[in-house]
């Protein structure tokens, strides 16, 4: 076994150990401490040196950001990031490197080489499960040098989403190509759409630090849903219209968002491993002829 093979081993096995629990919540009590306001600008700048932040697209000015956690969360500049406007464009739902991309076949989606999960584990929700399996499916990392906010990538209407707790790994490569059913395991919250075309769910997976996520639509933040340790299931009386490029959550600390089809609806052409995407940015298309338009909504 190579060096490089045993230091990745004994990192994995810290943190598979290790109270990620305690170190999350501390992580999070620390991102929302208020700096004073002339270290704010200096401390935010260092921050984005150091991880190669584009801070310069910020919505507000740094210092009007009383805490690291505001900053990590901040809104882009009107402008920044014009979503494509072509009406078939299947556009990027957040910043970050697309880890896998693919077709959920049987029901098995890929985590990394010779690693895989499933996707009613993934969603929770044996309906629509059964309405994804087979479709395209993209896998993308954010880091904290990324915008953390998550967008639709496609005109829908937001049915509802449902709350899963779970572990706090971190899911960057390593640990994604060493940690069996990651993104089964981990906290996360999955959005629920129905598009023209079809299904659409939208998972973002939390990670090791602050991982708190937060839903756009009603304000919701995980870390308060995680006291009782039990699922949510939320279903809206009125569904959601929504356009592409609207808000749908964000992290308040780099993680993961995976974003599944129904099959036969789109065509993902611009999911390739290792890609830098941009929110905003097409990834991919309607299907002109999409035979798999599906009923309006579905039953909790």
């Amino acid at each position: 076994m190579s060096l490089t093979a045993i230091w990745e081993r004994v990192a994995v096995d810290i943190v598979r150990w290790a109270p990620k629990g305690l170190y999350t919540a501390a992580a999070g009590w620390g991102s929302r401490r208020r700096l004073p306001r002339l270290l704010r600008a200096p401390t935010y700048r260092a921050f984005g040196r150091l991880v190669g932040a584009r801070l310069d697209e910020a919505e507000l000015p740094l210092a009007e950001y009383p805490t690291l956690g505001e900053l990590f969360t901040r809104r882009l500049r009107a402008g920044t990031r014009p979503v494509e406007a072509d009406e078939s464009a299947i556009t990027a739902p957040c910043d970050g490197v697309v880890a896998m991309g693919g077709t959920a076949d049987g029901g098995s989606m890929i985590q990394a080489k010779s690693m895989l999960y499933s996707l009613d584990q993934l969603v929770t929700d044996e309906e629509r499960a059964s309405r994804l399996l087979g479709g395209s499916y993209a896998t993308i990392y954010l880091s904290p040098r990324d915008y953390h906010r998550v967008h639709s990538p496609t005109t829908a209407r937001l049915l509802g989403y449902d709350y899963i707790p779970g572990s706090f790994f971190p899911v960057n490569p390593l640990f994604s190509r060493s940690v069996d059913r990651l993104m089964t395991r981990n906290e996360r919250v999955v959005f629920h759409l129905q598009a023209e075309s079809g299904a659409v769910s939208v998972v973002m997976v939390g990670a090791l630090g602050v991982s708190n996520l937060e839903v756009a639509h009603d304000g919701t933040e995980t870390r308060c849903l995680r006291r009782s340790g039990a699922r949510r299931r939320i279903r809206f009386e009125r569904p959601v219209a929504i356009q592409r490029g609207d808000e749908l959550g964000m992290f308040h600390l780099g993680s993961t968002t995976i974003v599944i089809f129904e099959p036969g609806s789109v065509d993902l052409t611009g999911i390739r491993p290792g890609n830098e995407v941009r929110f905003g940015q097409p990834i991919g298309r309607v299907r002109k002829h999409a035979d798999c338009v599906s009923p309006a909504g579905i039953v909790s």
